[in-house]
């Protein structure tokens, strides 16, 4: 809690949560496990995780797919075709299968 002006605010709020029985064994196991004091602390790092990752994806949408649409919008000559795009990819897959085969 924080005192502000004198009153005392939560800075946490509680809530109610359902979850697939799947994840929540999984939540319970990270308990059991001792890896979290609770299931409330699983949560919490579980979403500062997926908080990380949307800040992680933002950041990469507004500096390098925003500059390079940017780029491309001003020089239509540097974009490929849906058809290189498909060689591009069929040759780089038949390399990495020829490297794990090796």
């Amino acid at each position: 809690m924080v005192m502000c002006s004198e009153t005392w605010m939560r800075t946490t709020q509680q809530f109610s949560v359902t979850l697939p029985n799947e994840m929540a064994d999984a939540v319970k196991s990270k308990v059991a496990a001792g890896e979290y004091a609770t299931e409330s602390e699983v949560i919490r790092d579980g979403l500062r995780v997926l908080m990380a990752r949307d800040r992680a994806v933002e950041s990469w949408l507004r500096g390098e797919v925003a500059d390079t649409y940017d780029a491309l919008k001003a020089d239509s000559s540097q974009g490929v075709s849906p058809s290189q795009v498909r060689a591009r990819l069929a040759a780089a897959h038949g390399k990495a299968s020829a490297v794990a085969k090796a």
